[in-house]
């Protein structure tokens, strides 16, 4: 053999590498028409946030408002403009938007946290409110405490402490 020879043999080699099977082909295509469906079950407000192309986008607002085989064209439809696109960043986007920002939940548990040390009648909590918070009125939740604790006492329903944490929440979204 000469050297051309195995060049070519080596070139062949590379080529049927990077080719895919059809089977991969087929599950890549399954992906991106799965893709389209979620994009088309996500409300308006949510698809304007993804900010999508312009033609992805006309092509799966119109898909919302079709069924049965009209739906499973556009379907296909949606699939083939995603694998033109950036699909993987219209992936990430639309995961991002389906998860809650980590922040926000942080600081929902610190409130039930403080809420509860208040409730539970434990003053050093007062300290950290107050280094946290500009506006923080003892006297106020001291009231809504006392409350509080009549209800617990009579078996009403928790309307005061209810009270506290949406105080809280309010002092938390003013700052």
């Amino acid at each position: 053999m000469s050297e051309f020879d195995h060049e070519q043999q080596d070139q062949a080699a590379e080529d049927f590498d990077l080719q895919k099977s059809k089977t991969q082909i087929k599950k890549e295509l399954q992906a991106l028409r799965d893709l389209g469906r979620k994009l088309m079950d996500l409300p308006q407000r949510d698809l304007l946030k993804l900010d999508l192309p312009e033609d992805i986008y006309e092509a799966v607002t119109e898909g919302q408002s079709m069924s049965k085989g009209a739906l499973k064209r556009q379907t296909g439809f949606i699939g083939g403009l995603l694998a033109e696109a950036d699909h993987e960043a219209i992936e990430r986007r639309l995961t991002q938007l389906g998860q809650p920002h980590q922040g926000q939940v942080k600081a929902f548990h610190q409130l039930e946290n403080w809420r509860d040390r208040l409730l539970s009648g434990d003053d050093a909590v007062y300290g950290e409110l107050i280094a946290e918070f500009e506006e923080f009125d003892v006297q106020h939740v001291r009231q809504l405490l006392r409350n509080a604790a009549r209800e617990a006492q009579q078996n009403k329903p928790p309307k005061s402490a209810r009270l506290v944490f949406q105080y809280l929440q309010q002092l938390q979204q003013n700052q």
